[in-house]
């Protein structure tokens, strides 16, 4: 498996050389981070071992929300959070995609763009349900941008996870439209139903985009179309779409075992065919696959993944007096159908020494030239979840 720290090391000369003039701060903050992220050149924590209180020295991770090996433990933890707010009703995945015409300006004013996306997809979900003759009140949502396709390529997208349900806070309503039943012979909830319209929601996304782009001054191309892609699609009880949305939230766009190999400053690395569903691979110069990655760092503060509706976390007591409700016994039953119960956060890795005692963080940050010599090093990289990870950048 190749490191991508080494290949930043071996190609960022010729990155800056050829595309040193279109990078923007947040890229360099994002080199910086990931070529030295648990390195020997990155700050170090001291430990002891709380048994045999042996010390150990160990660099810090970068933090950095692109980098493969960072915040895997706040990763598992937005899922499960996710996962107990699901609500009894049938899971909607749709995807909003910004047309090829416009991809030039949302390089060019990415935060205006990307906040543009989520807002108006939002919007138009949200009047929807707000018009639909079965929901007729105010959806959750669960929104994620993803600017990258399979091949890395900039496409910038949302992908917003909804049940058919809506809550009418006024009349004190909760109506859902798609019945959530169960595979024949499986435990599998049934994928299946219809929400709204794809190609009333392009058209609606569409309108709302361009005006919110056109109130922040910005132009549009003469050859915007009026027609805008929307994809929905049923995804059952929503905790497959939840855990797909997930796996690029904290931890970059590739994983470091996808990068196949570097020889002659070509690199190669694999991904999903979306059409066949095959793995398949891309080569090209070193150099422009490290651009690839840039392209999908965000701006610095950009929030990728939003709640809204009754998901959102100002509406967290409605929200559990839904959950309470579905399990009252019902008038044709005597009691109710106890539900999954919701996975518990998953705690944080405990840092262990080779004779099993924890180790004790005594000191952070220090210096890699201010290493106490009577600490053993330890540079080579931990499992997944490291005992320390900076703060997100």
């Amino acid at each position: 498996m190749m490191r991508l720290a080494d290949l930043i090391v071996q190609f960022e000369p010729e990155l800056l050389q050829r595309h040193g003039q279109r990078l923007l701060p947040s890229h360099h903050q994002a080199l910086a981070a990931l070529k030295t992220c648990r390195t020997r050149f990155a700050p170090h924590m001291l430990a002891a071992c709380s048994g045999c209180h042996t010390q150990r020295c160990l660099p810090h991770s970068c933090g950095h929300r692109a980098c493969p090996h960072c915040q895997h433990f706040e990763s598992q933890a937005w899922l499960q959070r996710q996962l107990k707010a699901l609500v009894p009703a049938t899971y909607f995945l749709i995807t909003f995609t910004l047309p090829a015409q416009l991809r030039a300006l949302a390089w060019a004013h990415q935060r205006v763009l990307y906040e543009a996306l989520m807002r108006c997809a939002w919007d138009t979900l949200n009047t929807f349900s707000q018009n639909d003759k079965q929901l007729l009140g105010t959806p959750g949502a669960l929104a994620v941008l993803h600017t990258h396709n399979r091949q890395l390529g900039f496409h910038p997208h949302v992908h917003v996870c909804m049940p058919a349900a809506a809550l009418n806070a006024r009349e004190r309503l909760w109506r859902t439209k798609v019945k959530l039943g169960k595979t024949p012979g499986s435990a599998q909830p049934a994928r299946g139903g219809y929400l709204f319209s794809h190609k009333a929601l392009g058209k609606v996304f569409a309108a709302k985009v361009q005006a919110a782009l056109q109130a922040a001054g910005l132009k549009l191309p003469a050859d915007c179309p009026a027609q805008w892609v929307v994809d929905c699609k049923a995804v059952g009880d929503g905790q497959a779409a939840l855990r797909y949305l997930g796996r690029y939230l904290y931890r970059g766009v590739i994983s470091e075992k996808d990068i196949l190999r570097c020889k002659d400053g070509l690199l190669t690395f694999r991904y999903r065919n979306a059409q066949s569903g095959k793995s398949a691979t891309r080569t090209l110069p070193g150099a422009d696959f490290l651009w690839l990655l840039l392209q999908h760092v965000l701006p610095k503060g950009f929030v990728r993944a939003r709640n809204f509706g009754f998901l959102h976390h100002n509406s967290r007591r409605s929200l559990r007096l839904l959950q309470v409700l579905h399990l009252r016994p019902s008038a044709q039953s005597a009691a109710p159908t106890p539900p999954t119960p919701p996975p518990t956060s998953p705690p944080r890795p405990v840092w262990r020494c080779a004779c099993g005692g924890a180790m004790v963080i005594l000191r952070r940050r220090l210096r890699p030239d201010a290493v106490p010599p009577c600490a053993a090093p330890q540079t080579e990289r931990p499992g997944k979840a490291g005992p320390v990870e900076a703060s997100k950048h």
